[in-house]
């Protein structure tokens, strides 16, 4: 299991939202790079990276804040939102971001992701509300089901795929793991939970589970509900 903290980037800050409502963004830092250090001086791997204004756009919108928690760590980094072309995953490959993560348009266009994962670090995001696909920021949903879109990156070379109930997200209302187990079953690729994480039990259920390769960890850290370091102790 892989524990993956994470920082959501909005306007240069560190925010949590609610079910992928902008409107409900919360900030926890104006200088987000010093979340990255804490994470990494916990025994952390990993960040999970989301620039939220860059879902919405379409392109990045929060670089400098990338750049700066790149420059100020070495911890492996995962990074999403608004990634819809190859200039953009070269631009941050460039800038040391570890591994991508597509989103809008693993939907709109697998044959790109495809195309893209056999030259980069590739993850694709599927974001769930009611077993559909969510897409642009969660904005709308398509009449996709998650697992045909999981389905369709098997044996692709997608490294992961992370996948969101976005009616859990913010939450703290607990993983979802069935969802989660069904989507892995789908496609054979290591899948990563994300969304409700509220406390320790869920990172054991995580554990547990043969078929979830790890867990993003969100507002239950920022909130005080989780010890993280606790958490990553049982990586």
């Amino acid at each position: 299991m892989t524990i993956y903290p994470a920082i959501d980037l909005k306007n240069g800050e560190a925010v949590r939202l609610t079910k992928g409502i902008m409107e409900s963004a919360k900030v926890y830092s104006s200088e987000p790079f010093h979340i990255a250090r804490a994470f990494e001086e916990m025994g952390s791997d990993w960040v999970h990276i989301v620039d939220l204004n860059g879902a919405f756009a379409g392109n990045p919108e929060n670089l400098e804040a990338i750049k700066k928690i790149r420059e100020a760590t070495t911890l492996k980094l995962q990074l999403g939102g608004g990634i819809r072309d190859e200039d953009t995953i070269k631009r941050y490959i460039d800038l040391g971001i570890s591994r991508v993560i597509l989103g809008t348009i693993a939907t709109q266009n697998p044959q790109f992701v495809k195309e893209v994962a056999s030259k980069y670090r590739v993850a694709v995001g599927i974001d769930v509300k009611d077993g559909y696909v969510a897409v642009d920021g969660w904005a709308k949903t398509s009449s996709l089901k998650a697992t045909e879109l999981a389905k369709m990156f098997a044996d692709s070379g997608v490294e992961a795929i992370i996948t969101t109930d976005i009616s859990r997200d913010g939450m703290l209302s607990g993983v979802n793991i069935a969802q989660t187990e069904e989507i892995a079953s789908s496609c054979g690729i290591d899948t990563i939970a994300s969304g409700g994480v509220k406390d320790i039990e869920d990172i054991k259920a995580v554990k547990n589970s043969p078929l979830i390769e790890g867990v993003i960890i969100g507002k239950a850290y920022y909130e005080g509900r989780l010890d993280l370091k606790e958490a990553l102790r049982m990586q």
